[in-house]
């Protein structure tokens, strides 16, 4: 036999080919509720009210979380930034992060969250921040962001890195002075294992 075709419950199909060559060759498949490089896309979240936009119930499985922005604005100066956290709640300390804008060269440390520094009131914010499991409850995470405002483009990059108490289940997009508010666009997020 050369090739096995397995039909799906309602649609689709796969099909297991042999290999072209002499030997045993085995391929084991994940149960159906396996968790290792399931891509999971969140449900977008208008960014135009409030000082922080949570998402929660990720699952224990996630080693990367990839935050997206389309157009995130500020109502002020003040700079994005992302805080991690467990069931005990959000993390608001222990942080080590770093970033920079462009063509300022404006370098920035926090230790309240993984910042993104990009400042400027109306400023629109495209790009994404993405969380690596590195160890344990260790996260890393590694930034790269552009925009405009007012027909003046900038950029920023940056990384920082947190050891959690205890699993990671959510995150929160706020900011760093906590009082400014989101006043446009939409962020999401993609985890997988």
């Amino acid at each position: 036999m050369s090739s096995l075709v397995l039909t799906g419950d309602t649609s689709g199909q796969v099909t297991l080919a042999a290999p072209a060559v002499a030997g045993t060759n085995t391929l084991t498949l994940q149960a159906a509720t396996a968790t290792s490089s399931v891509n999971v896309l969140g449900t977008a979240v208008a960014s135009t009210s409030g000082t922080s936009i949570d998402f929660t119930a990720l699952p224990s499985w996630v080693k990367r979380i990839t935050v997206m922005f389309s157009g995130v604005s500020l109502s002020g100066t003040s700079y994005v930034m992302v805080q991690l956290g467990t069931s005990a709640g959000i993390a608001a300390t222990g942080y080590l992060s770093y970033g920079g804008q462009t063509p300022t060269a404006l370098g920035t440390a926090a230790t309240t969250g993984m910042l993104m520094p990009f400042t400027g009131a109306n400023f629109l914010r495209y790009g994404s921040m993405t969380l690596f499991s590195f160890s344990g409850n260790t996260w890393l995470s590694s930034f790269s962001v552009g925009g405009d405002s007012a027909g003046s483009g900038f950029g920023a990059c940056g990384g920082g890195n947190v050891t959690l108490a205890g699993t990671l289940d959510r995150i929160r997009i706020t900011t760093l002075n906590g009082t400014d508010t989101f006043d446009a666009g939409t962020v999401n997020i993609m985890y997988e294992g």
